[in-house]
């Protein structure tokens, strides 16, 4: 095979340097011609590091005529007339601003960069009053076109101090309304980012955007889909497989179950995350790469604030979850699928009902291993994991429990969850990172049981807060929990467990 390949553009997001500089690039020029052509002013929200700065790069050399770049392109051949608007093309992923002054500030900024860049002189009135002149002036030189990436930034840098987040909210209220009563000097508009704030929010004043999030003719528009990972990465694949002698067969198969499993609509297209695909073809090993690029602390607040447990994912959630967010009243579920936690698994169309679930091998046991550090504040969580799959799979219960207590030392002074909901998403998410099935209060007809862990074995867990062990084993045996597991060819074991003073204080496991 011929060993030249095309570099990989990790951290590359401007597409004239990809183009220029020989960088691999999956052509999705056919999406964008889609879009250019079909309408007006969009939204478009998906998960970091998943191409939407590459989109608005990308948008901007078509909007500047530079048909030249795209030759070998889908859009190059296309009847795109290649005519020549000016751009302006805000960036709020590169600010950092920690109070409304500095926003204001980067906002004022970058709009006089720009006009300078035209040869126009801005007044020194308000920011917003300076983001209508300068379209205003520019409409003079043809319809403006308006790129706005990471426009949410801003409000999501601050969602755990929620009076901060409103006053960074109003100040881009004020700058997005603008292109509202702009509109018949616009050519285009495009605003990507992870959210959509709602009613006294930025999009009581954008509601003539088209939300496209969950369009499927754009599903496959950001990410890689199966097709371009076997064509545009072909010798990659041949390379990797060739040297680590794997089959590449079972690689497609390890690369599906770690990268891919992304859905952004009801017709799903599966897409594999580009920023861990790119990673992975130049490290030549599986890791955790797009969650190591940016921790989810905030969301972790949030989920404790909001008294959520992990045990209730998979979970199920209208489609109008999706439509509009409010800053007084975050709902966790659709902000962890913004986010790209959580990615839409199956649509029920007769209940306008969506399954939402982990994407993918990486963010799951990433995800699950953060949760264990946060909560159990453990610096290696992971570690004592694999201690506990030996002991559980041994029978060794009494190493199992003295290593599961570890985990319950101390419970975090900033904690909002009640400690039985603290307790089972410990259990849980130990279970879940162990790769066993797990069944939290699971029902019979009569009872809830606690915990039922499905492994070579099956595990009966039972829990009481200061009471006693052997309390909790005798509601298993009186309530005869064990049942539907009766004649299934596994091994059954009864566990109760007392907790007294924030941990675990015994146990007793008997096998039926």
């Amino acid at each position: 095979m011929d060993r030249k390949l095309k570099k990989l553009p990790i951290g590359i997001h401007t597409l004239s340097e990809i183009i220029e500089e020989n960088y691999l690039y999956v052509d999705k020029t056919k999406y964008v011609f889609n879009l250019i052509s079909e309408g007006k002013t969009y939204f478009l929200s998906r998960p970091r590091r998943f191409g939407k700065s590459l989109l608005i790069t990308t948008l901007e050399e078509i909007f500047k005529g530079n048909k030249d770049l795209f030759k070998g392109l889908w859009i190059h051949d296309s009847d795109w007339k290649w005519e020549k608007f000016p751009v302006i093309r805000m960036d709020f992923s590169k600010q950092n601003a920690t109070q409304p002054d500095d926003l204001i500030a980067h906002i004022t900024k970058h709009l006089n960069l720009q006009a300078a860049h035209y040869g126009i002189s801005l007044s020194t009135g308000k920011y917003y009053e300076q983001f209508e002149q300068l379209i205003r002036e520019l409409s003079a030189q043809g319809k403006v076109v308006i790129l706005i990436d990471e426009y949410d930034k801003p409000i999501i840098d601050h969602l755990t101090n929620i009076p901060l987040a409103k006053q960074m909210r109003d100040i881009l209220k004020g700058f997005y309304t603008v292109m509202k009563g702009m509109d018949a000097h616009l050519k285009f508009v495009l605003l990507t980012g992870v959210s959509k704030f709602s009613k006294a929010g930025v999009f009581s004043e954008l509601n003539h955007l088209d939300d496209i999030t969950m369009n499927p003719n754009y599903s496959g528009m950001l990410g890689i889909t199966q097709h371009e990972l076997e064509c545009d990465f072909a010798q990659y694949i041949e390379l990797i497989c060739e040297d680590r002698k794997w089959n590449t067969k079972d690689f497609m198969h390890q690369m599906q179950e770690w990268y891919n499993g992304y859905c952004f609509s009801d017709e799903c297209t599966r897409v594999y995350n580009p920023f861990s695909v790119l990673l992975f073809f130049r490290n030549k090993r599986f890791s955790n790469y797009w969650f190591e690029s940016g921790t989810p602390t905030f969301l972790i607040d949030i989920m404790k604030s909001k008294n959520y447990s992990i045990s209730e994912i998979p979970t199920t959630v209208e489609a109008m979850s999706f439509s509009t967010y409010e800053l007084e009243n975050l709902d966790i579920i659709p902000l962890l699928f913004q986010t790209g936690y959580l990615t839409l698994k199956t649509y029920h169309p007769d209940t306008m009902l969506f399954t939402l679930d982990y994407p993918n091998l990486e963010v799951k046991k990433s995800f699950l291993s953060y949760i264990l550090k946060a909560y159990s504040r453990q610096i290696s969580p992971v570690a004592s994991v694999y201690l506990l799959i030996a002991a559980l799979r041994s029978q060794d219960f009494d190493k199992f429990f003295q290593i599961m207590k570890s985990f319950f030392k101390e419970i975090p002074y900033d904690l909002h969850l009640d400690y039985e909901k603290y307790y089972q998403t410990i259990f849980y998410t130990i279970f879940q990172l162990m790769g066993l099935e797990i069944l939290t209060e699971f029902k019979l007809s009569d009872a809830r049981i606690d915990v039922v862990v499905k492994d070579s074995a099956i595990f009966i867990l039972e829990f009481k807060f200061n009471q006693t062990k052997e309390v909790a084993l005798q509601q298993i045996k009186e309530k005869k929990y064990f049942e539907p597991w009766l004649n299934k060819g596994k091994d059954i074991y009864l566990a109760g467990v007392n907790f007294q003073d924030k941990n675990i204080e015994g146990w007793v496991v008997e096998k039926v």
